[in-house]
């Protein structure tokens, strides 16, 4: 590869993930907000190594330039054993290297779209742990919870602490792709995006908004099979459906403290 691209895409590499991870929070469409220091750094360092290869480059062709004169006198008196004696020019940059930029490209310009309802709905609930003691609830109400605590609470609580109890909870609207209902969905990180495993709670009494909607829902536990067992239905009946702002840090299961607008 040629030294201009070369140091064209070390720096644009380090610029794309600066501006995704310090300058924005594109990143955290990808990765776990842990990550975010890595990936600053990683930007900041290709941004570094792709400005002193430029520097040295510099310096080298300026060197190179004035010994030029000198090199000729070897191409006339070995004439065809330089490197044209080969054939094919090595310096040539691959076609193929030029599809490096895209990636690169696209965290400047055009970022993929975050992981959402489409994902959620053509993979399997996350496997929520085997839990056997649960501490009691707190009095209030509606009690903020979060999807997979409820999941838990539901399908493993024998006392059932939840029966009766209006909950609120927040996450995205995915449309049941079998037809005639939704779900409020969290999409959940373990690391990065390749890991994403999704919880859903059936939502019942309330239309469902548009796909990727965000919203807070306030409802109690809708009977389906025997509570505190996993012939629970994990699922509610909706008594408000609000729109709210989409979070920072969408991708982890957090307790619904997002204000509703």
């Amino acid at each position: 590869m040629k030294r201009p691209v070369q140091v064209t895409l070390l720096v644009l590499g380090g610029l794309g993930l600066l501006h995704a991870s310090l300058f924005t929070d594109l990143c955290l469409r990808y990765v776990k907000e842990g990550l975010r220091p890595m990936l600053i750094a990683s930007g900041a360092l290709l941004l570094v190594l792709g400005l002193l290869d430029a520097a040295s480059g510099r310096g080298h062709g300026g060197h190179g330039d004035g010994g030029h004169g000198h090199g000729g006198h070897g191409d006339g008196g070995h004439g065809g054993h330089g490197h044209r004696g080969h054939g094919h020019d090595h310096s040539r940059t691959p076609r193929i290297a030029w599809l490096l930029f895209l990636p690169v490209l696209s965290l400047l310009f055009y970022a993929p779209p975050a992981l959402g309802a489409y994902t959620a709905a053509r993979e399997a609930p996350k496997a929520v742990k085997e839990q056997e003691h649960f501490d009691p609830l707190p009095r209030t109400s509606p009690l903020p919870m979060t999807l997979t605590d409820f999941t838990t609470r539901v399908q493993q609580d024998r006392e059932q602490a939840i029966k009766g109890r209006s909950i609120r909870m927040t996450g995205f609207v995915t449309p049941d792709k079998r037809g005639g209902g939704w779900y409020l969905t969290r999409i959940i990180f373990s690391c990065c995006a390749a890991d994403a495993q999704s919880v859903k709670v059936r939502v019942y009494g309330k239309p469902a908004l548009p796909a990727d909607t965000w919203v807070a829902v306030t409802g109690t536990w809708h009977p389906g099979g025997t509570l505190g067992t996993r012939s629970a239905s994990v699922s509610l009946d909706a008594r408000t459906v609000e729109r709210i702002v989409r979070p920072v840090n969408a991708y982890t299961d957090d307790l619904p403290l997002t204000p509703s607008r």
